[in-house]
C-alpha cells in the first residue's frame, strides 16, 4: 500500500492507527507477556481486533501487517516464506522481545510455525488457527492457479470469490463479511499475489519438522473450511507431542471473526500452559518489580589484587551459624577470583553511596582508584558510609545456571542507623528522602495527593467541567489527601492502580497546599469518564496548571530513560534530585 493510500485508508476508517519500525507497520496495546498475531493472505492486523481487546487484558499484544499488507512495505527480491519469517524477527529484535507468544492465522499460522522451528528458544507457546498442511493434489493445483491469476492480472481481483470461500454463500454475518472485504479491496495487489504465491507452494514446508516442536501448541480450524480442513489440523496435531487438535462445528475460514469467544477462550486456555520458553529480559523487568538493597562485594586476592562489583541479589541465609549469600554471574571478570577467595566482605550500602555502587558496576579496571576504606580482620575492604558490613569466610558456592551462588558465613558485622540505599525496577530508590518528603508536606497542612498513573503506555487522565484534563488526585479541596483515599477514589470509578515511587512534592504558593504526586500503573478497562493520551502527543494547552505541564514534561522526558528523579520545591521552582542523592 502506498503512503497516499495507507493515509486515506486511515482517515476513511478503515485502518487502525499503526506504529512502524523499520518495514514493519504493526498494532500494540497491554503489558505483560507477549503476543503476536500474525494475519493471513490479503488482509491485515486489524482482523485481529476480537484476539487484540481480550487478550491485551492481561498480555502486551503485536498485531503486525505482513510485508504487502496494511501499511507494511513491499518484500523484496526473491520471496519465501522465510522472508515473513525473517520480518518477524527483525520486529521482535526492534521491540526488545527476546521470546514471544506466536499466533498466526492461514499464511499466518504457516509464518508462525516457520518461526517457531527456526527459532525454537524464542517462541514460547504456539496456536495455527485455519492453516494449511499437505494439501490434496487437487486442492494445490486450485491454489496454484489463484496465485498465477492474481500474478497475472496485477490486481486483488474478484474479492467475492474468497468471501464466498470463507463465509459460505449466504453470509450469516454480513457486517463481519463486509469488514474482510474492505480489507481486500485496499489490499496491495502485488504484495497479495506475492504472498499468495509463497501460500500456495508452502503447505509442504515443514513436513518431517513438526515432532521438533517442544512448547505447548494449539491446531485448529471449522469443520466447513475448505482451504484449512479438519484432517489437516488433526495431521498437524498428531506429529506435536504437546498440542491440541481445534474443530469448531459449522465455522468455515474466517472463525477468529464469527467465533471470537470460542478462539478467545482457546487462545486463553493456550497462554495459561506452562511453557519451557522464557523472555529473559521480561523476566528480568519482572524480578527487577522486587525492591532491594544495594551491596558492594569485595575481597582480596592471593597476590593483593583488590575486588569488587556492586550487587542487589544479597540475602541472610542463617542464624546459627551465620550464614549470607550473594549471587554473581558467572560472566563477570571477577567471578573466578571471588568463587576461589577464602573470605570476603559484604557491604550494604546507604542512600549516600549511589556514586560508589555506580563506580563498583563499572567495568573500570581499578575500582578502588580513589575510594576510601578500612580493612576487616580477614583483610577485606570495608567501605565508610555502608548501613552495614559482614566480614565472612567462604562456607560454599553452588553452581546455579548463568551464576554462581556464594554462602559465607559471618566473622564479624557492624551496622547503623542511616538509611539504606534501594533498587527496583532498575533504578535506585531513595527510601529515606520519599518517606522524609511525604511527613514533611503532610506536617505542613492541606495535602493534595496525585499520580501519574501509566496504562499500556499510555497516560491516565481525568476530563474536568472547563474541558481541561487534571491528573488523578484528592485533597484539593479541603478534605484530607492520602495515597489510600485516591486508590479508593479511583476504585469507584472502574480503576485498579498500583503507586510505585515518589515523583514530586511542591508548595503552592497562593495557598501553602502542599502536592505529593507518585508515579503509578493501571489496568483502566474504560470505566468513567478517565481518557488515555500517547506520551508523544500530549495537549500541553488543555492541562490544569503550569506546574502539572511542567511536571508531565519531565515524566515524559525521564520515562524513556527509564531513570526518574524527584522534584521537590514550590510550584514555581524547586529542586530535581536523582533519587537517592543528599
Amino acid at each position: 500500500m502506498s503512503e497516499a493510500l495507507a493515509r486515506q485508508t486511515v482517515e476513511a476508517g478503515l485502518l487502525k492507527a499503526r506504529e512502524h519500525l523499520g518495514k514493519t507497520a504493526f498494532r500494540q496495546v497491554g503489558t505483560g507477556e507477549a503476543v503476536v498475531l500474525i494475519h493471513g493472505v490479503g488482509l491485515n492486523a486489524d482482523v485481529w481486533e476480537p484476539q487484540i481487546e481480550e487478550l491485551a487484558k492481561n498480555h502486551r499484544v503485536i498485531a503486525l501487517d505482513m510485508l504487502g499488507h496494511g501499511e507494511s512495505a513491499l518484500a523484496e527480491g526473491a520471496v519465501t516464506l522465510s522472508t515473513y519469517v525473517e520480518q518477524l524477527e527483525v520486529l521482535l529484535n526492534g521491540l526488545g522481545i527476546a521470546a514471544a507468544n506466536i499466533i498466526g492465522h492461514s499464511m499466518g499460522g504457516l509464518v508462525a510455525l516457520g518461526f517457531a522451528l527456526e527459532h525454537p528458544k524464542r517462541a514460547m507457546r504456539l496456536a495455527v488457527l485455519n492453516s494449511v498442511y499437505k494439501r490434496t493434489a487437487e486442492r494445490r493445483a486450485a491454489v496454484e492457479l489463484r496465485a498465477r491469476e492474481l500474478a497475472a492480472c496485477g490486481t486483488v481481483g474478484n474479492v467475492e470469490e474468497p468471501l464466498e470461500r470463507w463465509f459460505g454463500p449466504r453470509d450469516k454475518q454480513p457486517a463481519i463479511a463486509d469488514q474482510v472485504r474492505q480489507a481486500l479491496q485496499v489490499a496491495n495487489p502485488k504484495g497479495y499475489a506475492t504472498a499468495y504465491s509463497v501460500f500456495a507452494a508452502s503447505d509442504e514446508a515443514f513436513i518431517g519438522q513438526l515432532q521438533n516442536l517442544a512448547i505447548p501448541v494449539v491446531f485448529a480450524t471449522g469443520s466447513e473450511d475448505g482451504n484449512s480442513s479438519p484432517e489437516m489440523v488433526g495431521a498437524m496435531a498428531a506429529e506435536v507431542a504437546n498440542s491440541k487438535a481445534l474443530i469448531l462445528e459449522g465455522e468455515r475460514h474466517m472463525m477468529n471473526l464469527t467465533n471470537p469467544s470460542a478462539i478467545n477462550a482457546a487462545l486463553t486456555d493456550l497462554l495459561k500452559q506452562p511453557s519451557s520458553v522464557i523472555d529473559p529480559k521480561d523476566l528480568r523487568k519482572a524480578f527487577g518489580s522486587f525492591m532491594t538493597g544495594v551491596t558492594v562485594v569485595t575481597t582480596r586476592e592471593a597476590n593483593g589484587t583488590l575486588r569488587g562489583f556492586t550487587a542487589n541479589s544479597f540475602s541472610s541465609v542463617s542464624l546459627d551459624p551465620p550464614l549470607l549469600l550473594i549471587c554473581l554471574a558467572k560472566a563477570a571478570g571477577s567471578c573466578e577470583a571471588f568463587s576461589s577467595s577464602a573470605t570476603f566482605a559484604v557491604n550494604v550500602l546507604s542512600e549516600s553511596q549511589k556514586a560508589v555502587s555506580g563506580n563498583f558496576a563499572s567495568r573500570k579496571l581499578d575500582k578502588f582508584f580513589d575510594v576510601a576504606f578500612t580493612v576487616s580482620a580477614s583483610g577485606n575492604p570495608v567501605l565508610p558510609n555502608s548501613v552495614a558490613w559482614f566480614d565472612c569466610t567462604r562456607h560454599s558456592t553452588v553452581d546455579a545456571g548463568d551464576h554462581i551462588i556464594l554462602i559465607g558465613q559471618v566473622t564479624s558485622y557492624a551496622h547503623n542507623d542511616a538509611s539504606p540505599l534501594g533498587y527496583a525496577r532498575g533504578g535506585y530508590v531513595s527510601l529515606g528522602l520519599e518517606q522524609s518528603a511525604v511527613n514533611a508536606a503532610a506536617q505542613m497542612g492541606r495535602a493534595e495527593v496525585g499520580a501519574i498513573l501509566e496504562c499500556g503506555g499510555k497516560l491516565l487522565v481525568l476530563p474536568a467541567h472547563d474541558g481541561t484534563y487534571e491528573l488523578p488526585h484528592v485533597g484539593r479541596n479541603g478534605e484530607a489527601g492520602s495515597a489510600a483515599r485516591l486508590l479508593a477514589q479511583l476504585s469507584t470509578q472502574g480503576i485498579a492502580a498500583k503507586l510505585s515511587f515518589l515523583f514530586a512534592v511542591y508548595e503552592n504558593r497562593k495557598d501553602h497546599a502542599q502536592s505529593i504526586y507518585y508515579r503509578g500503573e493501571t489496568e483502566h478497562e474504560g470505566h468513567g469518564n478517565a481518557v488515555l493520551l500517547s506520551f508523544d502527543a500530549l495537549p500541553w494547552a488543555k492541562f490544569r496548571d503550569d506546574a502539572t505541564r511542567s511536571m508531565l514534561k519531565r515524566y515524559a522526558s525521564e520515562r524513556l530513560e527509564g531513570r526518574y528523579k524527584i522534584y521537590a520545591g514550590d510550584h514555581v521552582s524547586g529542586h530535581v534530585r536523582e533519587v537517592g542523592e543528599q
